[in-house]
């Protein structure tokens, strides 16, 4: 058979087998007590911010379940099982688990592709100040401000140690990610250029424009529109 992202069943030639195979609420197989179990969850992923993770990611992964520290596998088999209120909720969040958990353990594998971001958020100095950067991208960051912020009396020594466990300086990161959500928000939003570029840190929609331009080749209007 065929499973789809929307969780369809079919023939491999597009016949539909929801309805032969529906053993229960949310289950589906040829038997109920079938020697195998697959549980399948999707997430709908799009945006310049998202394919900063996907970019670091093979187009498939597969993770042993002895390499995941926490058995929330086990958990989430129970609670599909149970028909209680608040059940969507609890398995949203542990469908979260498993996959920020999956991920922690195909990074940390030998010859891993982990981005410079991922594994700077482990450093005791730079991962502080990525937080910084993400929580609040729109204050004015200097290098010297994040210096001071995560207790590193050299300016220049932090900025060598953010190069170089990144991958790229501090401002050149926040740059690129400021970019990322400018352009999710004109993709998702209907808020103006000007809005979208105070928001994320530029003073007017000509500031935006220039640098969105520099790192994406387009303009924000065109990025929009296209």
């Amino acid at each position: 058979m065929v499973v789809h992202p929307d969780d369809r069943c079919t023939n491999p030639d597009g016949t539909g087998m929801d309805e032969l195979l529906h053993l229960g609420p949310r289950t589906c197989g040829l038997t109920a007590d079938g020697p195998s179990v697959l549980v399948t969850g999707t997430y709908q992923v799009s945006g310049a911010v998202s394919r900063r993770l996907l970019d670091g990611l093979p187009s498939a992964l597969v993770v042993p379940a002895v390499d995941i520290r926490c058995r929330v596998a086990e958990v989430a088999l129970f609670e599909i099982g149970v028909e209680e209120p608040g059940q969507q909720v609890i398995l949203d969040r542990l469908l979260d688990v498993m996959l920020v958990s999956a991920l922690r353990a195909w990074f940390t594998r030998p010859g891993a592709n982990d981005p410079g971001w991922y594994r700077a958020l482990a450093d005791p100095v730079v991962g502080p100040a990525l937080g910084l950067l993400h929580e609040d991208p729109a204050y004015p960051w200097t290098v010297g401000l994040l210096a001071e912020k995560v207790g590193s009396s050299s300016r220049a020594a932090f900025a060598r140690r953010f190069r170089t466990t990144v991958g790229e300086g501090p401002m050149s990161y926040l740059t690129s990610w400021r970019i990322c959500l400018a352009a999710d928000r004109l993709r998702d939003t209907t808020d103006t250029v000007d809005a979208v570029a105070r928001r994320v840190g530029y003073a007017n929609a000509f500031a935006l424009s220039v640098a969105f331009k520099r790192e994406c080749g387009v303009n924000p209007t065109a990025f929009r529109r296209g």
